[in-house]
């Protein structure tokens, strides 16, 4: 036995910040440390994602996770008693035994995984940043990319396109790049309530969720908020989108804005989304095309090089996935979510392998996200680069944004802020 070996595990139905249940977990060693993580849920979720295990029954309209808590106290537990931290993912993994984590919940796996990377840092007592980093490696404050404008799933589809966020690619520490987006979203607002629109619908991830009466109409509100700022687009605070296209993708390729009663070919949603980045400061568009349209992911990565396109649905954290995206030359930018893979070994191979094939890499939370703050201290540890947590609004989002603040404050000259450099190439 050694402080890092795994003694027990506790578990139980937490509520994620939708009000949907999900998997919360006490990891503890023989040191006597422990590490506790509640893992977030997705809305807009991608088919090849790893499979949360939910009860199915009456309650909590089928959503509850008891199975899934089962497992971590019966079954994980048993099987992990004796472990040391550092052998846990693979464990796990083979533990369950199928590729999506189905049998177990990919919830159940996830809260495992990340409880005991938290146990693990406070027995060799470490923040957790230090103890997932590389050896010798410093750490680096990421670019955050903040929600504004929410519509798709993340707004009862107000609009078709998911997210418009802001980035204040201008900032010069993390500090002043999270004040900045909080005057964006105050100056989005009062554009609004100029043009009439409520502003008192929030989204999923803490972003306004106007009913507006084109998708393009949500990118003239974003400009107008920057300026409303008193900051220059493009120079100051660029603009990034989450198309989420697999949300409104048909089997027969074509893609359905119902917001606009139009529909589109592949080609001709390349081309809605040219004449955007020629009209607007946009600086990356994620989930530009459905999940599984590779040929127009061809055609997007093409025809929008310069900005920085993004895989979440496309790659969902997967080695695989982002392999075949890196052979065939897709995209050139991956969102990372751990629990789109269910264990932090695999998300982390996933960041290691974009960034040696030149994809940069933006770590994400889900739009059911919890107050747990480890996330902020992954992109600090493994260097990502950026961060997409959500809005300045709302406990769950505003805790990561907290978290980091801290950890600039703490670390002061020895941590390097990636600011717009973290785009790589990209202008």
């Amino acid at each position: 036995m050694s402080d890092t070996t795994i003694t027990g595990l506790f578990a139980w139905e937490a509520l994620d910040s939708r009000g949907k249940p999900t998997v919360g977990c006490e990891v503890r060693l023989d040191g006597g440390a422990i590490g506790r993580a509640t893992v977030p849920s997705g809305a807009s979720t991608g088919r090849h994602e790893a499979r949360e295990l939910r009860d199915g029954e009456a309650r909590y309209g089928g959503n509850g996770v008891r199975k899934a808590v089962a497992n971590v106290t019966g079954e994980i537990a048993d099987a992990v008693r004796g472990l040391d931290v550092a052998d846990l993912d693979v464990s796990l993994r083979t533990l369950d035994g199928t590729a999506d984590l189905g049998r177990l919940g990919a919830n159940a796996v996830l809260a495992v995984s990340v409880g005991a990377a938290v146990a693990g840092a406070a027995a060799r007592g470490l923040p957790l940043h230090r103890a997932v980093a590389d050896e010798g490696a410093a750490p680096l404050l990421p670019l955050p990319m903040v929600n504004i404008i929410s519509g798709g799933a993340h707004s009862g589809r107000s609009i078709d396109v998911q997210d418009f966020l802001a980035v204040p690619l201008g900032a010069r520490t993390f500090a002043e790049a999270i004040e900045w987006a909080a005057r964006v979203r105050a100056g989005a607002a009062e554009e609004l309530e100029h043009r009439n629109f409520p502003v008192a619908l929030v989204a999923d991830e803490g972003g306004l969720g106007p009913f507006l009466h084109t998708n393009r109409a949500a990118l003239d509100v974003l400009v107008a908020g920057i300026e409303r700022a008193g900051l220059r687009p493009g120079d100051d605070v660029g603009i990034a989108i989450d198309v989420a296209a697999t949300q409104f993708a048909r089997a027969d390729g074509r893609y359905v804005l119902a917001a606009e009663n139009r529909e589109l070919t592949a080609d001709g949603l390349v081309d809605e989304l040219a004449d955007w980045c020629a009209s607007y400061p946009i600086v990356s568009l994620e989930d530009a095309l459905a999940e599984d349209d590779w040929a127009g992911w061809r055609t997007a990565t093409e025809r929008l090089s310069g900005r920085q396109l993004l895989g979440d649905d496309l790659f969902v954290t997967n080695p695989d996935r982002l392999d075949r995206g890196i052979r065939e030359h897709v995209a050139n930018a991956v969102l990372v979510k751990p629990n789109q893979i269910g264990t932090l070994d695999t998300a982390r191979a996933v960041v290691r392998r974009a960034q040696a094939a030149g994809y940069t890499t933006v770590l994400s939370a889900r739009s059911g996200e919890t107050e747990d703050d480890w996330l902020a201290d992954l992109a600090v540890g493994w260097r990502t680069g950026q961060i997409k947590v959500g809005s300045t609004t709302r406990s769950e989002r505003t805790a990561k944004w907290n978290r980091l603040l801290r950890l600039e404050a703490e670390l002061g000259s020895r941590a390097e802020y990636a600011g717009r450099t973290a785009l790589g190439g990209i202008r």
